[in-house]
């Protein structure tokens, strides 16, 4: 039985294989993320049945059910959707080019990055600054702090192992700093910390998509082309050497994109955990470690969990709204242990 698809132009241009397994997994994930999406839009404070859901999707529906749906319920979801997919992709390119399966953009420091650039803005800048600023420093952050773990790290190269303990070690230096704002800052700027370190959706508007959307269409596609290099950088930089490939100029550019993923994602949502490093391990279970097919099953898997978790925030403790890295650091903890007991003796 042939397991592969031929994907072939009429002029020869291009041609590549597709697993049909991963054709299959991918119609399912796709039809499970609508689903949970229209669920997401239905439930809340006010339920919405399915039919007045469709109404207002095309227009018709009550000028209520308007202002729940377009101004409420479908820009929070959407961001999920995008936050999900973007933290997914980063964690897998981080796993791949480090070859190691605890990678992710908040162990490894890009999230602390972000999370003590955003914590310096609500300490000292919040009330000089307009908070529409938040994002943008968070980005910058996780983008300052990347670029010196990038240097630390650099001797004739990039390794994967100086890359990771480095990574590690700016990330810890970054969360005591980041503890200690915390602690001398005024009591609401410590609660605002806190709500952003945990990770929320709460709140998010069309701005927010808007900022989102062109990050993850433009590097989203980019991951893809460049899937085939992490494949050939888990052999190992000499083999990869050996095939020919430019090491450290695919692990740089890999590390950009991984970085302006999660930037990106947690400078809307702020530091959610854990997703970047289960969905990669979730996707490389149904698909394999082909990261062509990788990329796209984690996107989509980080969507459904962050949608997931949203909702159980928005609707099982009403009239509370729950900041969803509650949720996903209540699995990711205990996922983390069991992979840093299963990879004891690695």
């Amino acid at each position: 039985m042939n397991r592969l698809i031929i994907i072939r132009s009429k002029t020869g241009l291009y041609s590549f294989l597709v697993q049909k397994r991963t054709v299959i997994v991918l119609t399912v994930l796709v039809i499970l993320t609508f689903a949970l999406f229209l669920l997401s839009i239905a439930l809340g404070n006010k339920g919405i049945s399915p039919v007045d859901v469709w109404k207002t999707l095309i227009g018709q529906g009550t000028a209520a059910n308007s202002l729940v749906l377009g101004t409420l319920r479908l820009p929070r979801i959407i961001v999920a959707v995008l936050v999900g997919a973007a933290l997914s992709v980063s964690g897998a390119i981080l796993q791949g080019i480090i070859r190691n399966p605890l990678a992710s953009p908040d162990v490894i420091g890009i999230t602390g990055g972000a999370a003590l650039a955003a914590v310096t803005f609500l300490t000292y800048f919040a009330g000089t600054v307009s908070i529409k600023w938040l994002p943008v420093a968070a980005f910058l952050g996780a983008g300052l702090i990347s670029l010196v773990i990038y240097v630390l790290a650099w001797n004739k190269g990039v390794s994967s192992t100086r890359l990771v303990l480095i990574g590690i070690g700016i990330s810890a230096t970054a969360s005591s700093f980041t503890m200690l704002m915390i602690i001398l800052s005024p009591i609401n700027a410590a609660s605002q910390a806190y709500t952003w370190l945990t990770g929320s959706i709460y709140g998010a508007s069309w701005d927010n998509v808007y900022a989102l959307l062109p990050w993850v269409i433009v590097f989203m596609p980019v991951a893809l082309i460049y899937s085939r290099n992490v494949n050939v950088q888990e052999l190992g930089d000499d083999m990869a050497k050996g095939l020919g490939a430019s090491v450290q100029l695919h692990r740089f550019m890999l590390l950009f994109i991984s970085v302006a993923l999660a930037g990106s994602a947690v400078a809307v949502a702020g530091a959610i955990g854990f997703i970047g490093l289960i969905a990669p391990h979730m996707a490389r279970k149904l698909v394999g470690s082909s990261f062509d097919a990788l990329f796209p099953v984690a996107a989509l898997i980080g969507s459904i969990m962050l949608m997931s978790a949203d909702l159980v925030a928005r609707t099982v403790f009403l009239p509370l709204d729950i900041p969803a890295g509650v949720f996903t650091a209540g699995i990711g903890a205990p996922f983390f242990i069991y992979l840093l007991y299963r990879n004891r003796n690695k």
